[in-house]
């Protein structure tokens, strides 16, 4: 089974964009010194080059175990995936972790027992068990749900804006962009996940151009929700955690419909809860291409990753400002290596299209 080039531009136009409108507007504004939106910028255009770089791959039809084997070795090759996947599991922990106290803050009046959130998990370890490339059809089904909810909180809340309070733009200084760019990088592993999609797909002309482009779209829209969050809240933006439930509740009809704006958020949940899984959904993956396919390991591994996952938010359910700090903070070294190096450097890769012995 592959996966379409709608399919694939569905996922960087609308589904990426949508792991960044939680929390990430929040600890921008903080990090960037309330001069969130050149940071923000910075980092697309950067992660687009990323996107253009992993889409280039895709021409010689090969995974990246293959690409891997064919230049350095089979070990080599095993290497890298296990690295990656490494990787990958611990970029999934922190959007699991706001999906968890998204859902226990925004769908529940009085805090809910530890237990509640265990569906999830259930889900997780089903999702994470099924073959990556056999998702194309769910982001055909998704991409409509992202836009009917990022579009419809923006209509209900752009009146409440002002956005004059964004100026003037730069006005943070170096210190500021520098410290909001580095701190945003936990939220953008696209790239990086494309290389798990390496195989499952078939390069047509244009494509990587074309992914580029596709992601700086999702981007402009990221870019215009930053905008109007900052515009209601202004200096107290850095106290608004789960952005994407606050800005629309100002809507001034709101006192006579009621809370119609729950239609967009919940949406968005239902579109966040596939989109958080990905990068554990994409190790999975690559660990299995790696080391074969025994028939209960995919099972197996998800088990034991959706039981490791549940333990991890578990004991960080009240420590997750620190959990940001650290991971945004002293550990954010690790993704630039592997979101930004790593798919460039990929690209030297000699693999062609043939049989490994």
């Amino acid at each position: 089974m592959k996966i379409s080039k709608r399919q694939l531009f569905f996922f960087l136009a609308c589904l990426a964009p949508l792991g960044k409108l939680v929390v990430l507007p929040t600890a921008l504004a903080a990090y960037s010194k309330n001069d969130l939106l050149l940071p923000m910028l910075a980092q697309y255009l950067l992660q687009a080059a990323v996107v253009f770089c992993a889409l280039l791959l895709a021409k010689r039809g090969l995974g990246l175990y293959e690409l891997a084997a064919q230049t350095f070795g089979k070990i080599v090759a095993k290497i890298l995936d296990t690295v990656l996947c490494a990787f990958l599991f611990y970029a999934s922990l922190l959007p699991i972790l706001e999906q968890r106290l998204f859902v226990q803050n925004i769908f529940y009046d009085t805090l809910p027992s530890l237990l509640a959130f265990a569906p999830f998990f259930l889900f997780a370890a089903y999702l994470m068990s099924k073959p990556l490339a056999s998702f194309g059809r769910t982001w055909d089904i998704l991409a409509p749900i992202a836009i009917f909810s990022l579009a419809g909180v923006l209509i209900l809340s752009v009146g409440s804006a002002d956005y004059a309070a964004l100026l003037p733009t730069g006005a943070a200084g170096g210190s500021g962009f520098l410290r909001g760019t580095m701190s945003a990088f936990p939220w953008f592993f696209d790239g990086v996940f494309l290389l798990a999609l390496l195989g499952k797909f078939n390069y047509e002309k244009g494509m990587a151009w074309q992914g580029a482009l596709c992601y700086l779209a999702g981007g402009a829209a990221v870019l215009f929700f930053l905008a109007t969050f900052y515009g209601i809240f202004q200096e107290t933006a850095v106290n608004q955690l789960f952005a994407f439930a606050q800005t629309s509740k100002y809507f001034s009809g709101i006192t006579v419909l009621g809370r119609i704006d729950y239609i967009f958020i919940i949406a968005l949940s239902m579109a966040l809860a596939f989109y958080c899984l990905l990068p554990a959904q994409a190790g999975v993956d690559l660990l299995l291409h790696a080391y074969g396919k025994p028939r209960y390991l995919p099972t197996i591994l998800a088990v034991v990753l959706a039981l490791v996952y549940f333990t991890v938010t578990s004991l960080a359910d009240f420590r997750f400002e620190a959990v940001l700090k650290t991971v945004s903070g002293p550990l954010v070294w690790i993704f630039p290596v592997f979101t930004v190096a790593l798919p460039p450097l990929c690209l030297l890769l000699r693999g062609k299209r043939r049989e490994i012995s």
